[in-house]
């Protein structure tokens, strides 16, 4: 990542979806929207299944609207190479914002 670029590891979420949800928006959120002033940031996500999926999207889209002109998106996974291989990827990708990447495992 740049220097204007930030990640951010959520870690010890909940597994039920509600309270996943409101234990990021009462942790993680804060912390986000300290960094976006001045760095677009990657949320990083442990994996989880898809009753996961609707509030960690509406959560990541309404931050990059929040952040505009700075960007906020999200990835899904445990592997640290194709971590790393998004986060690459997201340097290059002016345009990408508000989007979670899933990543294989």
């Amino acid at each position: 990542m740049t220097r204007n670029d930030a990640i951010i590891e959520v870690v010890g979420l909940p597994a039920a979806p509600l309270d996943a949800a409101a234990a990021f928006h009462r942790e993680w959120v804060p912390k986000v929207r300290g960094l976006m002033q001045e760095n677009n940031v990657v949320v990083i996500f442990d994996p989880a299944d898809h009753t996961h999926q609707g509030w960690r999207l509406s959560a990541v889209q309404e931050l990059a609207r929040e952040a505009a002109p700075q960007r906020v998106n999200g990835v899904e996974s445990e592997d640290a190479q194709a971590v790393s291989e998004t986060l690459f990827y997201l340097q290059s990708a002016d345009g990408v914002t508000g989007q979670i990447f899933t990543l294989a495992e």
